[in-house]
């Protein structure tokens, strides 16, 4: 039998898998599609999203082939200063495009030794106390332990589970492309710069040197099925409409089109069945934070379902990711809500747009909407304590190297500054790193191996709580 099975080879999916197989889990992720796709859906990494790859050891391919640009102008495309002083390392948005995203990880979830097989579509499941039953459209029949749906907005696996996905249907779509342009780069920059001046959804711009530009610019109306690419015909009848000019496009390397629809699954998990992702949540892609989001979901679950298949989850900690991630959506989706509104022509919206313009020259107003779109702001409720308790720790220089160099195996760990505590029955599941950092200045932390910090202070039974509460019961 399979521990897990993950349905769907985006980001999402790819991430989780890596995550289960550095605690050894067998995991099988199933895509749909018989190829990667062309289509570039994200254009970056939020700060949060970069931080994982660091802790995980992977930060060095994507900054070989990313951009790193100053996190600045995030909330509503509102032109800002980065703020000054941000919680992270890593202050910054890297541009790389999607599939280079998608590329890199499946490297590293197969080097890690997970199973993606493509062209496997699921049309059924059921489950039992036992297991799951994935139904593939070939026929086959699959049996796992578990099952997580990171299979996208029209997401099977919530489908076939009845979860409820309540929210607001897409009132705009857009569509959007690679293509060449066949007039002179000042005249493509001086009318995207005209038409941006009211139209913020609008843009057309050069991806390199060769000559092909990303278009995006809204469709006439809403599609009935938006898996149907657009016609190079319908964008250039949609760029003369909104912008006055074709701009010649031609040669496109791909066209799709988006809606802007918000909604969130009722629920994370459904017995022995999860959701993650886009399956779970979809929002607007103002702020640039989807495919981050999703990320953030697969890394927040990997150590607790790998915990459920090991066997020594405490009680309740699958369910704590429903309780973590759920809220994170939410806010997300309520943060994009407000962020169409502030783009929208309306004068209401521009005057709120204007107001919010002025608040964010101040410079706690512009870190904390920075931090939203980030995530670096996420704090999950851990109960009361010290400011750190349930936030990430961002990471910090020892004597001896970095924090996010010695997390690379998924493990919880105790960054020890005292040298007197001990994670003794816990050291199959936590690393004891005794150092120092003047960059902190606590006794000790406790970091999930999601490094968001499960305990701070100096008190060794205190620490016996806290390992019992995460990692489950002593060992010897």
């Amino acid at each position: 039998m399979i521990d897990v099975i993950v349905v769907g080879g985006g980001p999402t999916g790819v991430v989780l898998a890596g995550e289960l197989r550095l605690h050894g889990v067998h995991v099988v992720v199933l895509e749909r599609e018989a190829e990667p796709t062309p289509v570039v859906r994200a254009l970056g990494l939020h700060a949060r999203s970069v931080e994982i790859m660091d802790q995980r050891g992977l930060l060095e391919r994507f900054l070989a082939l990313g951009t790193r640009y100053p996190a600045g102008g995030l909330f509503a495309g509102i032109p800002t200063p980065p703020p000054e002083r941000l919680d992270t390392a890593h202050p910054y948005l890297l541009g790389i495009p999607q599939p280079l995203t998608d590329r890199l990880l499946v490297e590293h979830a197969t080097e890690l030794g997970a199973e993606i097989r493509r062209g496997c579509e699921l049309v059924g499941l059921s489950q039992d106390d036992d297991g799951v039953t994935a139904e593939l459209a070939d026929g086959t029949r699959l049996r796992s332990r578990y099952l997580v749906g990171c299979d996208g907005g029209r997401s099977a696996v919530r489908k076939l589970l009845g979860v409820g996905f309540p929210g607001e249907p897409t009132k705009i779509e857009t569509l959007l492309g690679e293509m060449e342009v066949g007039v002179p780069p000042e005249t493509v920059s001086s009318v995207v710069a005209e038409v941006r001046r009211s139209n913020t959804w609008f843009g057309v711009g050069p991806l390199g040197d060769d000559g092909v530009h990303r278009v995006v610019v809204a469709a006439e109306g809403v599609t009935g099925d938006r898996s149907v690419p657009p016609t190079l015909e319908e964008v250039k009848r949609r760029l003369r409409a909104v912008a006055g000019t074709d701009f010649g496009v031609h040669s496109p390397r791909w066209l799709s089109r988006f809606g802007d629809a918000t909604r969130l699954a009722e629920r994370y998990r459904v017995g022995r069945v999860l959701l993650a992702g886009d399956a779970a949540h979809v929002h607007p892609p103002v702020g640039g934070q989807g495919l981050n989001l999703g990320v953030q979901d697969a890394f927040n679950l990997g150590w607790k379902l790998a915990a459920e298949v090991a066997g020594w989850a405490p009680e309740g900690l699958l369910d704590s990711y429903h309780a973590e991630r759920h809220p994170v959506a939410a806010d997300v989706l309520d943060n994009t809500r407000a962020q169409v509104q502030l783009m929208s022509l309306d004068r209401g919206a521009q005057a709120v747009r204007r107001l919010l313009s002025e608040l964010m020259s101040f410079e706690d107003v512009n870190r904390h909407l920075t931090e939203k779109i980030t995530a670096i702001g996420v704090r999950y409720d851990f109960g009361e304590g010290h400011d750190l308790l349930g936030r990430r720790l961002r990471d910090v220089q020892l004597k001896r190297g970095r924090l996010y160099g010695v997390m690379h195996g998924g493990r919880g760990l105790l960054l020890d500054q005292t040298g007197r505590l001990s994670v003794a029955g816990w050291a199959d599941r936590v690393d004891h790193v005794v150092d120092v950092s003047e960059e902190l200045d606590v006794p000790a932390v406790l970091l999930r191996p999601d490094g968001h910090v499960a305990w701070v202070g100096e008190d060794q039974r205190e620490l016996l709580g806290r390992l019992s509460r995460w990692f489950g019961a002593a060992v010897g």
